[in-house]
C-alpha cells in the first residue's frame, strides 16, 4: 500500500512540474478571471460558446490562457459592460463586422432603450398620479400608445399601396415578398414598451421616401423570379421556411460557411431566386446574388433590419441566418471562380 501511495505521490508531483513547465508565458483560468476582474464561470463558459478559447491546455487538460487570449477577455468583458450581445461580440472579435459599424449598432440600440424608457417612465408617473385606481391608468395608457397586429397590417398595407412597390407583381406572390415580415413583425401578439419604441421608429422608417427607394433597389431580385416562377408562390414559401429551419440548425451547430451543411443549404437557397435560364449558368448566378446582398447594406435597410431584430427575437434568428447565408455564398463564388481559373490555366 505505502508503494501505491508513493507511486501516486510522484505522478501528482510530476504532473505538477509538467504543468508548471506548460505555464511559462501563459496564465491559469484562476489567474485570468482575477486580471480581468470577472469569475472562473464566466471565463469558463466564454470558451464553452467559442467566443474566447485558450491557446492551449496543460497535460492535465487545464486551459492556458496568453497574453492576447487576455486581451480579447477584457475586451469582451468591456463590450458585455457597455450591454453588447454575445453574438455582436463574436463578429467583432473575428472581424466579420468593423466595429465602426458595430458602434453605431450599439448606438441605435441604445438610443431605442432610451426611448422606451423615456416611454415607461411617463406612464408610470401618469398612473402616480392617479392614486387609488393606477393599476387600471396603467393598463389604459398601455393599451393606448401599444399598436396591435391589424394596425400594423393597415399601416403596412397602405404604405405598400401609395408607393406601388409591389406594382408589376402577380397577386399571388404579393404576400410572398413580405412572408416573413408579416409573420414576425406585423403578426406579433404581444410587445414590450422597447418593442413599441422600436416599431414606432419603423413606422416613422417606412414614411421616408428615400426607404422606399431602396427597396425599389433591391426588389429587381423578386421580380427575377416571379415573372419567370420555377415554383408556384405556396410550394415557394414551403421552401424558404425548410431552409431557414436549416439555416437555424448551422447557427446552432455553430457550422462555418464552407461546410458542407451551409453550402447545401446556399445552393438550394440561391436556386429559389433563379429563374429556367440562370440555373444554368451558375457562377454568373452567384455573382448575381451576392450583388443583391450587397445593395441591401444601406444605412436605411440596415436600421430596419436592426429594428425588427428588436421587434422580434425571430426576425433576429432570420437575420443571424441571412448573414451566415450570405457568408457561404461569398464563399461559394470564390470557390467557383478559383476552380474556373484552374480550367483556364489548364486548357
Amino acid at each position: 500500500m505505502n508503494g501505491l501511495h508513493s507511486r501516486s505521490d510522484t505522478d501528482l508531483q510530476n504532473q505538477n512540474v509538467s504543468d508548471s513547465i506548460a505555464q511559462v508565458g501563459t496564465y491559469s483560468i484562476g489567474e485570468v478571471a482575477k486580471m480581468i476582474g470577472s469569475t472562473i464561470k464566466t471565463v469558463r463558459y466564454y470558451d464553452e460558446i467559442g467566443l474566447v478559447k485558450p491557446t492551449s491546455y496543460t497535460e492535465g487538460g487545464h486551459r492556458l490562457y496568453t497574453t492576447e487570449d487576455i486581451w480579447r477577455l477584457e475586451l469582451t468583458t468591456t463590450l458585455r459592460y457597455l450591454d453588447f450581445g454575445i453574438d455582436e461580440i463574436s463578429l467583432i472579435i473575428s472581424g466579420e463586422i468593423p466595429i465602426d459599424k458595430a458602434l453605431d449598432w450599439q448606438i441605435e440600440s441604445l438610443e431605442t432603450q432610451v426611448s422606451a424608457l423615456t416611454n415607461t417612465i411617463s406612464i408610470l408617473r401618469q398612473a402616480k398620479k392617479h392614486q387609488g385606481d393606477s393599476l387600471r391608468h396603467i393598463y389604459d395608457l398601455v393599451n393606448t400608445r401599444t399598436i396591435n397586429s391589424e394596425e400594423r397590417y393597415q399601416f403596412v398595407n397602405e404604405k405598400v399601396e401609395v408607393s406601388k412597390l409591389l406594382d408589376g407583381i402577380p397577386a399571388e406572390w404579393r404576400d410572398s415578398l413580405l412572408y416573413f415580415f408579416n409573420k414576425y413583425i406585423i403578426n406579433q401578439v404581444k410587445v414590450s414598451a422597447k418593442q413599441t419604441a422600436a416599431w414606432n421608429e419603423l413606422q416613422e422608417l417606412i414614411n421616408d421616401p428615400q426607404f422606399i427607394e431602396d427597396l425599389r433597389n433591391i426588389e429587381f431580385l423578386f421580380f427575377n423570379i416571379v415573372h419567370q416562377p420555377r415554383f408556384n408562390a405556396a410550394t415557394w414559401i414551403r421552401k424558404l421556411e425548410d431552409n431557414q429551419n436549416r439555416l437555424n440548425k448551422a447557427l446552432k451547430k455553430k457550422c462555418s460557411a464552407d461546410s458542407p451543411y451551409v453550402q447545401a443549404i446556399v445552393e438550394d437557397s440561391a436556386m429559389l431566386y433563379a429563374n429556367s435560364e440562370q440555373s444554368a449558368n451558375k457562377e454568373e448566378f452567384f455573382r448575381y446574388i451576392a450583388e443583391y446582398f450587397q445593395r441591401t447594406k444601406t444605412k436605411r435597410l440596415e436600421r430596419c433590419n436592426t429594428l425588427c431584430s428588436i421587434i422580434s427575437p425571430q426576425y433576429h434568428l432570420l437575420s443571424k441566418g441571412g448573414l451566415l447565408l450570405y457568408q457561404g455564398i461569398q464563399w461559394k463564388l470564390k470557390h467557383m471562380q478559383g476552380q474556373s481559373y484552374e480550367r483556364t490555366v489548364e486548357g
